[in-house]
């Protein structure tokens, strides 16, 4: 039988779903490759996967490895499990790269966050807290991969993101009490702003993202990647889905998340990756638009997992370092300062 090569593709949290499929897969078999169409990411540092690992242009990658082995790209979606929503994209993915027949239960998966970024994310959250003068912080990704931000107007046609409107009242709540942190690809201005500190850090690494969420104390997201890093690191969760299905592509059975299903009983199953037809976007338009109930169900979520406002004492300290230091001695700010 020959060994196999594994083409793993699509977005961060695809990638992230493969992990705990290709670490069952390495506890019978040593030689196979995984071959990193969707980025290696976070495949680095992995105690197990960092090995088998390839950039797909990597130099030689054909001639000394592919060439003798078998390729198999994994497609979750076309899983008759997945479609018929009987398991997860981790699920999906343990059927299809350990061939089962039918699904079990799977490991969180395993993202290494190096102490490096560690030690950046640590740096940047304090001085961020350092000017919102709050010690409790909140990430929050409002958007999908899928948004379209034209001239200002930002439109998710698979209604998979928040609408700007129910994002922005959420936001404003919280950033009463809370360091806000939004995790975007690009920036944004709420559409209600009641003067308080927001921050949108420029982060061009997913991992750094990584690093942010495990450090802080609750997310908030939608169907995209943050909720797979905080369920990989363990980062208490709100998700709030709409067009897609709960037991797909989120982790509606772990205690530390909390599931706000906006699309229940409106939505019907878009076959990603199957078809290309635009009925499925056109029934799910609106399955993200948010009643008040839903906007303060999801603020009590936050909140209840954030816990009392907490002031934060690093601006203070800050202050009392520059009000002591020399002329001639610059303050030791520290790795990625």
């Amino acid at each position: 039988m020959r060994p196999k090569a594994f083409f793993i593709n699509g977005g961060a949290g695809r990638v992230i779903c493969s992990i705990p499929a290709l670490e069952k897969y390495a506890e019978t078999h040593d030689d196979f490759i995984i071959v990193c169409e969707g980025g290696m990411n976070f495949f680095k540092g992995h105690p197990v996967l960092h090995k088998h690992a390839y950039d797909v242009w990597h130099k030689g990658l054909f001639e000394d490895q592919l060439k003798h082995r078998d390729m198999v790209t994994p497609e979750p979606y076309r899983n008759w499990h997945y479609y018929n929503h009987k398991c997860s994209l981790s699920q999906s993915f343990d059927i299809i790269i350990n061939e089962l027949d039918e699904p079990r239960e799977v490991s969180k998966p395993n993202i290494k966050v190096l102490v490096p970024e560690g030690i950046n994310a640590l740096n940047t959250l304090e001085n961020i807290k350092a000017e919102t003068g709050k010690d409790k912080v909140v990430i929050v990704q409002p958007f999908g991969r899928g948004v379209q931000n034209t001239n200002g107007y930002i439109v998710d046609p698979g209604s998979r993101s928040f609408r700007l409107g129910d994002i922005s009242k959420i936001i404003t709540d919280l950033k009463k009490d809370y360091t806000v942190i939004i995790m975007s690809e690009f920036n944004f201005e709420l559409t209600i702003d009641s003067g308080d500190v927001h921050a949108v850090p420029t982060v061009p690494d997913v991992r750094l993202w990584a690093a942010f969420i495990e450090q802080a104390d609750h997310f908030l997201g939608c169907d995209s990647v943050g909720q797979h890093i905080a369920k990989a690191v363990g980062t208490k969760s709100t998700v709030v889905v709409g067009s897609t299905f709960p037991v797909n592509i989120s982790y509606p059975n772990d205690p530390n998340f909390d599931i706000i299903d906006v699309g229940e009983g409106k939505r019907q199953y878009e076959p990603i990756r199957m078809t290309d037809e635009d009925y499925y976007n056109m029934m799910n338009d609106g399955c993200m638009d948010m009643s008040d109930a839903q906007i303060k169900q999801t603020i009590e979520s936050c909140r209840k997992s954030l816990g009392k406002p907490v002031k934060s004492t690093v601006k203070k300290k800050k202050q009392e370092e520059k009000a002591s230091s020399c002329c001639d001695k610059p303050i030791n700010k520290g790795f990625g300062s």
